[in-house]
């Protein structure tokens, strides 16, 4: 097998909040962009890319939908995780001013995080696929009544102004990305340990409350639990958990028993060592 290039694969152009977390947490690798999330388990899996960086979960639109569909089938494990402060900038042309912008373009989800002062200076929010895209054609249009929301890396790489740093309604505004790999890793009890996998319950009363009961009784921190319906008639739910702990602890070990006498179906997506930021230990 080949040793692919010492890489991390994101989904977007340069200038994405993906870029970002991979330069943070990989500052040795290349960032590599790719045009869609199948593209960035591609670029892993045909070893373009040793790792992929994707975001999961949002502390204020909540979960990365497309991922928690796609994830299950793409073949790739969970190997580690990182949570990034985000912060909006309202980018424009070295000409615009605050006076003269109109519109403003971005992501759903950015402007929706930014609706106060989009709403305060009274601008036409223009959905785009993704922040970076959107600072892009801004900078190719070069006219001062039109502005984006995105990153300062995406303004100086396209050559945008700040107008008006952080214009996030929210200071907590993260995002945890997870980082995707070939192969699984094991590491070890010892330290702040996250384990993430799917189940799917059998079609009974009480059947999520049976299932995950073991991780009560055994005094096991579930961080997040999610579910979705599967299948046309809408009768089966499958879930997507993350835990604390180790699946060779005793407690974790009596609890994923249970799991699995209730459940139809589990699949381990990774075991990975906890961010300190969950912990507050370390700012990222």
């Amino acid at each position: 097998m080949k040793t692919p290039p010492q890489s991390i694969a994101f989904q977007g152009i340069p200038g994405a909040y993906s870029e970002i977390a991979c330069r943070k947490m990989f500052p040795a690798y290349t960032p590599l962009p790719t045009a869609s999330f199948e593209d960035l388990f591609d670029a892993v899996r045909k070893e373009k890319a040793c790792y992929a960086m994707t975001p999961i979960d949002n502390s204020i639109a909540g979960r990365v939908a497309d991922i928690h569909h796609l994830l299950p089938h793409s073949g790739l494990f969970i190997v580690g995780e990182y949570f990034l402060r985000v912060e909006h900038q309202l980018l424009a042309p070295k000409h615009a001013t605050l006076e003269t912008i109109k519109e403003v373009y971005s992501h759903v989800h950015a402007l929706g995080q930014c609706r106060k002062h989009v709403r305060a200076l009274h601008l036409k929010p223009v959905v785009y696929a993704d922040t970076a895209k959107a600072a892009a054609d801004v900078a190719l249009r070069n006219d001062p009544s039109v502005a984006a929301i995105a990153s300062e890396l995406a303004g100086k790489l396209y050559g945008l102004k700040i107008l008006k740093r952080n214009v996030e309604d929210a200071e907590h505004n993260t995002t945890r990305f997870v980082v995707l790999a070939r192969e699984p890793i094991d590491p070890g009890p010892k330290g702040k340990i996250i384990t993430s996998f799917l189940f799917t319950t059998k079609s009974v009363p009480a059947a999520l409350y049976k299932a995950i009961g073991g991780f009560a009784t055994g005094g096991i921190n579930i961080t997040k639990l999610e579910s979705y319906l599967t299948g046309s008639h809408f009768e089966i739910a499958q879930f997507f958990m993350d835990v604390e702990g180790h699946p060779s602890e005793r407690g974790m070990k009596l609890a994923l028993e249970e799991l699995e006498f209730f459940s139809k179906e589990i699949k381990t997506l990774g075991v990975y060592r906890a961010s300190p930021f969950r912990y507050g230990t370390h700012t990222n």
